[in-house]
């Protein structure tokens, strides 16, 4: 009884703990706290962490400047960057304030405040590359990130689009080659792209747009205190201060008064009064005046069965390197001489105890210098390299639960040590393992999910694009996994089929 009383409390604690729902800004005021979401991996000059753990950013000193404004505390939400707009709406947080550009259909979901920052979209190629304009990228690969303005721009030329998770990744593979441009906002390529010897950053603006910060639709109170806060800083030079102290103000901010006064003069009501920018007529005559909403058709299907093929091909490739290789290392440690034992130990130790997540950045990464991969040769690579360590121990079992007659007659029929391995060891130990060398397939083919992070669009990150772009997770993640599924239910069955074929007996409880 105690220990139930005991588990009550410690649930209603943990709910007493949580964190405050987004509301309107009677509830920010009643709360003294204002939560914005953003996304750390998205690194400096946005929002990051400092090697003491505390939060900056030129954007954390807007949220915190807008915040005093308001009479509150502001407060720092993580949260991916790529579902910032699906958070927002689910009350998550306040606004979402992280490098969010100005588009018609991020309008048509969630209310825009008036802007905070003019960018402009940069062309960074390697240098001495042949390359002065996108027109001379057709059939290319150009790497960019997902759902930004940089990739509705790509979009429209006939380039092979290569899309990234972070900021530095993709001017690290323009570097090493891995593909031929990058277009990013301006921001991110001073940062990442332009400072390395490798990498020449394009004359002029490809395109150009602004920040703005994001509260849901239903927030029109909170949305026009935000309007008012960044247009006092933009009235009395605060916002000119913090870009300034963050080497961000230049020629382009200009820019930011005078729509900044379009806006305001637009979105007044009598007296001055400010109505919600969602319903402003300078919303009306810089969006259209329906934005068409993306539905899930057969273009969309197609491209899951194209990220499906892609999920498979990298795991029948990455299991044709662990099997062998896996067997290679469970022989090596059991009949091997003291020293390849011991490294065959210490190869399946370290695999097995590391993430494959971080191996595959150190694969494709960390060697680059050394070892110039692909996307697809790395991924293959790295889960079979990861792999192999756990078949290596699956092979170690099967071969000793071999009984050890079969060695000994092996011996007595005048087999040697490799003949008595081949013909007798081997065979039986594969009936063994047959089990469990379909499990680890079956995870393997999950495992590749985690590829995506080295650019490779396979089914997982397919779905996820899906979902933000659908606005709808159930439809995507139900057909993600109906895929999953229809390619792993057939192996364990085919496996069921092998494992009695080698048993030689047709017993139906094997069916």
């Amino acid at each position: 009884m105690r220990a139930g009383w005991l588990a009550i409390g410690l649930v209603a604690t943990g709910l007493c703990a949580c964190p405050a729902r987004a509301g309107d800004l009677a509830g920010v005021e009643r709360r003294g706290e204002l939560t914005w979401g953003g996304d750390l991996q998205g690194g400096a000059p946005y929002v990051f962490e400092t090697r003491s753990g505390e939060i900056q950013g030129f954007e954390v000193d807007i949220a915190d400047a807008i915040a005093r404004r308001l009479g509150v505390r502001a407060r720092f939400v993580q949260n991916d960057w790529s579902t910032l707009i699906p958070a927002l709406e689910r009350g998550d947080f306040d606004l979402a304030l992280n490098g969010i550009e100005d588009t018609p259909a991020r309008r048509a979901r969630v209310r825009l405040s008036i802007p905070y920052f003019v960018y402009g979209e940069t062309l960074a190629v390697r240098r001495g590359a042949p390359y002065a304009s996108l027109a001379d990228l057709s059939g290319k690969r150009v790497a960019t990130l997902n759902h930004t303005v940089a990739h509705d721009v790509l979009a429209g030329h006939p380039v092979e689009l290569v899309l990234y998770e972070g900021q530095q990744e993709p001017y690290f593979d323009l570097a090493h080659g891995r593909v031929e441009a990058v277009l990013l906002d301006h921001v991110i390529a001073d940062l990442y792209g332009c400072v390395l010897p490798e990498v020449q950053c394009l004359p002029g603006d490809v395109a150009r747009g602004v920040y703005a910060i994001g509260i849901r639709k239903d927030r029109p109170e909170l949305a026009r205190a935000v309007d008012t806060a960044l247009a006092g800083m933009i009235a009395d030079g605060e916002l000119e201060r913090i870009l300034t102290r963050w080497k961000l103000w230049d020629a382009r901010q200009a820019e930011l008064r005078e729509r900044s006064r379009s806006v305001a003069a637009a979105s007044s009501g009598p007296g001055g009064a400010p109505v919600a920018p969602a319903t402003s007529q300078a919303e009306e005559t810089a969006a259209p005046a329906v934005v068409e909403a993306p539905r899930f058709d057969g273009a969309q299907l197609a491209l899951f069965l194209r990220g499906a093929l892609v999920t498979l091909l990298i795991s029948v490739a990455a299991f044709a390197i662990a099997l062998p290789f896996g067997l290679l290392l469970a022989v090596a440690r059991l009949f091997g001489g003291r020293a390849i034992a011991w490294l065959a130990t210490a190869y399946i130790e370290i695999f097995r105890g590391t993430p494959v997540l971080l191996q595959l950045y150190v694969l494709y990464f960390g060697l680059a210098p050394i070892i110039k991969l692909g996307p697809f040769e790395a991924a293959i690579l790295g889960l079979g390299l990861n792999y192999a360590a756990y078949e290596a121990e699956v092979q170690r079992g099967a071969l000793l639960a071999v009984p050890r007659g079969q060695r000994e007659a092996a011996r007595s029929l005048g087999l040697g040590r490799f003949q008595a391995l081949r013909h007798v060891l081997l065979p039986q130990a594969l009936r063994n393992a047959l089990p469990a060398l379909t499990n680890d397939f079956v995870a393997l083919l999950k495992d590749s999910s985690l590829v995506s992070v080295i650019t490779v669009v396979e089914l997982t990150k397919r779905m996820t694009i899906a979902a933000v772009d659908l606005r709808d997770w159930v439809l995507p993640g139900l057909l993600c996994a109906a895929l999953y599924f229809a390619m792993s239910f057939p192996l364990s069955r085919l496996a069921l089929r092998l494992e009695r074929s080698l048993a030689h007996d047709p017993n139906p409880r094997l069916a």
